[in-house]
């Protein structure tokens, strides 16, 4: 069985053989068709949708879907797998988990047997680009208060609003868009529907791909929807239950985020053992001063601990348990944990560890979104509070 490329990690007995060969078939279609290209995608600020095609092709897009519908009926650690081998390659700008492990569940999950077939198999395909518009310029953890719009008018919807932050929003071709059916309900979070927006509707408009500090590669967007008529058949599960759909599936996507924020630490970790050996400063390796073997200690403690703790929610979750709470712990720690561990790492580096041209830089940079995406660290708190009956 797989062990931690460092060596200090326990072994792991999540995975399977087919789990492994399955993750070196996608490991070289990493090193083949993403990391050549990676710093170009970066510039550019998007990763191209012939990308999306080949890992369609090669059945590394929605593997959790029924082979009618374009998958193989995969469990979700196989989605893990990707998740980690795109983290040991820094591919952050290929949103492959967006689409297949956050987006394509809900069209799955709350879809009719006719919606399953109009849209899913040109998502397993690649042809097809998901993503999900939650965020607003005024509502982020805030789901409850959106202010977009989805009137009835007759066999449609019309709607109105902005959405900002979308992941994949410049490449997608469908949308699945969280918006008030019911203005006056009582609470708010009952007014709340989940619509399939096609990226061709008049009404619907992309705006400018938004300048991040860090995820260069990956496009993120404004989006705005004017008068925008989206067909009855598009809601998605029934009107007035988005918000309950958005809190059944949120434990896979902070179970996604964990997984890669674990995989990251792993990465920084041996990278910053290895160059604590290599670099030099009075007369020795860095390696050999005690003050930096005892942090690397705490690191490395930390992302054991971290990389334990996540294969066993992985565990759980592909059985079936409700882990609300356990995935909002992990979500948080091990989403400042990386953040911790590319701060101290870039330490170790010095002046070196400020420039770009090290990868410890995008590490700290790409790390920053972590604790806020998917629920920030204060909302994973409120969620543990309250399950404590606090």
């Amino acid at each position: 069985m797989r062990v931690l490329d460092n060596k200090i990690g326990m072994e792991r007995k999540i995975y399977n053989e087919e789990h492994e060969r399955f993750r070196e078939s996608f490991a070289r279609f990493c090193q083949s068709e993403i990391v050549p290209y990676h710093e170009e995608w970066e510039k550019a600020g998007q990763v191209p949708r012939e990308l999306w095609k080949k890992a369609g092709d090669a059945g590394f897009l929605c593997p959790f879907l029924p082979e009618e519908l374009g998958g193989v009926g995969a469990d979700f650690l196989y989605s893990a797998v990707m998740i980690e081998e795109m983290s040991k390659v820094r591919a952050t700008g290929p949103a492959f988990s967006l689409h297949s492990d956050i987006c394509a569940p809900y069209l799955f999950s709350y879809g009719n047997d006719e919606q399953h077939r109009r849209w899913l198999p040109a998502c397993a395909s690649g042809e097809s680009i998901l993503a999900i518009a939650m965020t607003e310029p005024g509502a982020g953890s805030d789901l409850a208060g959106v202010r977009t719009t989805a009137k009835r008018d007759g066999d449609n919807y019309v709607l109105n609003g902005q959405k900002t932050f979308i992941s994949n929003g410049q490449i997608c071709d469908l949308v699945i868009v969280v918006a008030k059916t019911d203005t006056q309900a009582d609470p708010p979070y009952t007014g709340i529907s989940l619509f399939v927006v096609d990226a061709d509707t008049p009404g619907f408009e992309r705006g400018r791909n938004l300048e991040k500090m860090g995820l260069k590669a990956q496009d993120t967007s404004e989006l705005s929807f004017s008068d925008c008529v989206v067909p009855k058949d598009n809601l998605l599960g029934e009107e007035g239950m988005g918000f309950y759909y958005l809190m059944e599936k949120l434990q896979q996507e902070r179970l996604v985020v964990a997984v890669g924020c674990t995989a990251a630490a792993e990465l920084v970790l041996d990278n910053g053992v290895e160059y604590c050996r290599e670099r030099k400063a009075f007369g020795k390796p860095l390696s050999k001063l005690q003050h930096l073997q005892f942090r690397l200690a705490d690191i490395a403690t930390e992302v054991t601990l971290a990389r334990t703790f996540v294969d066993r929610l992985l565990e759980g979750h592909v059985t079936g348990e409700e882990l609300v709470k356990e995935v909002s712990m992990a979500k948080w720690w091990t989403s400042e944990m990386l953040k911790r561990t590319c701060d101290e790492v870039l330490q170790f580096h010095g002046g070196y560890g400020y420039m770009l041209e090290y990868p410890i830089a995008k590490d700290y940079l790409d790390a920053r979104i972590q604790t806020i995406f998917a629920g920030t660290t204060e909302i994973m708190k409120l969620i543990i509070a309250r399950s404590m009956g606090l």
